[in-house]
């Protein structure tokens, strides 16, 4: 019993919801922060006067606002590639259309933080930001191949592949953000028309010819 009332206590902790409102606090803080300029100019100071908590709150929790600000962003996307992997999980898709929609939800991400992102592009100081998108299309790639499920898989070093990949991904990100000629269905098509063919297991089975 007496195990049974301290795992009780520790699950309590876990879910304080004094802590819950604090994360979602600074992270709503340094999304609307960073929305207004880049930020390699946000402090802790301000950041923690925004969120309501002291700033020694702050650094119990986290780094710079760079590694809150890339934590929630990269939350925001593990959200959409947990939808990827339960798509995959239930059946009933080409992979074609997975990848159309993974591409989608990745632009959906880029859109709803899409302040956040030009800021980034924009200045050279928080660059970080822009080095997150890559290291996780860099990371996804590599889980993919690792997956190893696909046809003609290449035998190159997977690990220059998921760089070559990931960059050319974010490359076209910023394409868009900086165009205003640029739409989402834009990029969505530009780069499932780029994903080579050993991508989609399916590919073979497609007109080729109807690729832009």
């Amino acid at each position: 019993m007496q195990r049974d009332s301290k795992e009780g206590r520790t699950l309590n902790h876990r879910i304080d919801p004094r802590i819950t409102r604090t994360v979602r606090a600074f992270e709503q803080a340094i999304v609307d922060l960073a929305a207004q300029r880049p930020v390699s100019q946000v402090t802790v100071a301000e950041l923690a006067d925004r969120a309501g908590v002291t700033r020694a709150t702050f650094y119990n929790r986290y780094s710079t606002p760079l590694d809150l600000l890339i934590q929630v962003l990269h939350a925001d996307l593990e959200r959409g590639q947990r939808l990827e992997e339960e798509r995959r999980a239930q059946g009933g898709y080409a992979d074609r259309e997975l990848l159309r929609l993974a591409t989608a939800e990745v632009a959906d991400h880029v859109e709803r933080f899409v302040a956040v992102y030009r800021h980034a592009v924009a200045d050279p100081a928080g660059s970080g930001v822009y080095e997150a998108l890559i290291h996780h299309f860099s990371d996804y790639a590599l889980e993919f191949m690792a997956r190893g499920d696909s046809s003609g898989l290449p035998a190159a070093n997977h690990r220059v592949i998921a760089q070559f990949m990931a960059h050319g991904f974010a490359g076209a990100i910023r394409a868009w953000l900086n165009d205003p000629s640029v739409t989402k269905d834009d990029l969505v098509d530009a780069a499932v028309a780029c994903a080579p063919v050993w991508w989609t297991a399916d590919a073979d089975s497609m007109d080729l010819s109807d690729r832009p």
